[in-house]
């Protein structure tokens, strides 16, 4: 196809396709999606080789947010059956990112619900940071607390933080019919306060809220501009008990498009594949590494991922290799821009084949990192925890006959009762 080979030409250079192209890339039929996927591969493999990140999700503070967000299980007024607990303790929350860690997690992201962190939130998450860097060498922090108030974001990165993620999740134009309680403009304003900090930048979106194909294009390319360093793509997790609960309208197909055209405008991002991966791709996952360079390892916030020791397999299996902690994970280009001109990995600039030096711009929201079942920043939480059972943590579902083409797997959205917030061990 000729769409795919001008969008590979641009890829290889970093050079923004049109919005048409965008476009085009979602209207392919099923019987081109391998061509795509590979066509989308080649830029992958260009800029991060066969490399996967592993980041792994710590649940600081779960449910009862004031924010409206409509796909967020912790939203205000949520009937979801989630944990609903207050703030771990810092030693709490370092024990719970060591187990992502010795899985094999590169970056551990400190989730919290609600609006916007206050000043003591911000000191909690500090020592939560410090404490995590002190036992796991080496490792990734990245802040995930809702909407920055001014200095807040400088503090984070003094703590030790070394990225803050907040998504955009959808376009402009479309935001005010998903959440009312902050706009679009807010959250952007938060991803430019942590740029302005010095901390690496993750904003991305979640399909699947009856978007439009316009509306996945324009947030895809409003993430182009505000230019971060990583964007997770997330699959909206329809919790029961949430205003999205029959917002059942993906298919593994479809979100296999959506990642491609994702790749295509940002070529040479960390595209990280995050919540609703297990509900939505299913079987396909393996594909979706063609895509992406970035994956969370086992549970997400308030829902249940797959076993841990079964993402290291699918990786595996696919020919892919966990990224090693001595690696940067970032093309040379984008690394030195972020660390202000250091000379990155010479070993992730060989294997990205990068060259040159582009700047890096200017610049969940945390549903996020979860689609339905994240938050979109912190969130009030004054609850203590359920109670959790063994049989709670990963028994799993009952077995059913094959569905058809197509349908929803509605049986494949499980509560998380185990890892943070609870006595149950994790699944990393």
């Amino acid at each position: 196809m000729d769409l795919l080979n001008t969008l590979v030409d641009k890829g290889l250079r970093r050079e923004l396709p049109t919005r048409e192209e965008a476009l085009a890339v979602l209207a392919t039929s099923d019987d081109d999606l391998l061509d795509v996927v590979a066509a989308a591969g080649k830029v992958r493999r260009q800029w991060f080789g066969r490399r996967v990140k592993l980041n792994y999700l710590v649940n600081l503070k779960s449910g009862l947010c004031p924010e409206d967000c409509s796909y967020c299980s912790q939203r205000l007024g949520s009937k979801a059956g989630i944990l609903k607990y207050t703030w771990l303790k810092p030693d709490e929350a370092s024990k719970a990112a060591a187990a992502g860690v010795a899985g094999g997690a590169k970056r551990v992201c400190l989730v919290a619900s609600g609006r916007g962190p206050t000043d003591r939130d911000v000191d909690r998450v500090t020592k939560t940071i410090e404490a995590i860097k002190e036992q796991n060498e080496g490792v990734e922090v990245c802040a995930c607390l809702g909407l920055l108030s001014d200095g807040q974001a400088d503090r984070l990165r003094s703590a030790g933080a070394d990225a803050y993620n907040h998504n955009l999740n959808t376009s402009e134009e479309t935001y005010g019919a998903i959440t009312t309680t902050h706009t679009y403009a807010d959250r952007v304003e938060t991803v430019q306060q942590a740029q302005a900090a010095g901390l690496s930048a993750c904003s991305g979106l979640i399909a699947g809220m009856g978007e439009s194909d316009k509306d996945l294009v324009d947030v895809v390319f409003a993430l182009r501009d505000l230019d971060p360093d990583s964007v997770p793509v997330n699959f909206l997790i329809p919790f029961e008990g949430t205003p999205l609960a029959k917002e059942w309208n993906l298919t593994p197909q479809r979100c296999l498009r959506i990642l491609a055209m994702v790749r295509f405008v940002c070529p040479d991002v960390e595209v990280r594949l995050a919540g609703g991966r297990e509900v939505h791709l299913r079987s396909m996952q393996p594909l979706a590494l063609h895509l992406v360079n970035s994956i969370f390892l086992g549970d997400y916030l308030t829902s249940e991922g797959q076993a841990g020791q079964a993402d290291l397999d699918m990786i595996a299996d696919a020919g892919f290799e966990v990224e090693g902690q001595g690696t940067t994970t970032l093309p040379r280009h984008r690394a030195d821009a972020l660390s202000g001109g250091g000379c990155g990995s010479q070993g992730a600039a060989e294997a990205s084949g990068a060259t040159g030096c582009g700047s890096h711009g200017g610049g969940g929201g945390c549903g996020s990192h979860e689609a339905s079942g994240g938050g979109c920043g912190p969130c009030g939480g004054h609850g203590e925890p359920e109670p959790a059972t063994v049989a709670d943590a990963g028994a799993g579902v009952p077995a059913r006959e094959s569905v058809p083409a197509g349908a929803a797997r509605m049986d494949l959205v499980a509560v998380r009762r185990r890892g943070a917030g609870t006595d149950l061990a994790p699944n990393a």
